[in-house]
């Protein structure tokens, strides 16, 4: 009976330490990964050029609804035209 009285004490002390463990690890909203609120947030476009990123974007954007396209850039940049149609390719079969 002892021993279930001094695990009984220790129970509500464990309890805390673990609920300020788990929020210590949450930290706070700004260090946390944004939502997908950008299109296509979750590709990996590092490795391409500024140019086919945007267009990515626009196409994506487009495919999900809003139409974007820089029409002017679209003719003229081969790049952006690239990525605009990878862009919306992709989002349209999300």
């Amino acid at each position: 009976m002892a021993i279930g009285k001094s695990v009984n004490r220790g129970l509500p002390a464990i309890c805390s330490a673990t609920v300020l463990l788990l929020a210590a690890c949450a930290g706070p909203a700004s260090m946390r990964a944004p939502a997908a609120a950008s299109p296509g947030a979750n590709v990996n476009l590092s490795g391409f050029p500024a140019e086919f990123r945007k267009g990515y974007t626009d196409g994506c954007s487009s495919a999900r609804g809003s139409r974007v396209r820089d029409e002017s850039r679209f003719k003229d940049d081969l790049q952006y035209a690239s990525g605009w149609r990878d862009g919306y390719d992709i989002c349209s079969r999300r």
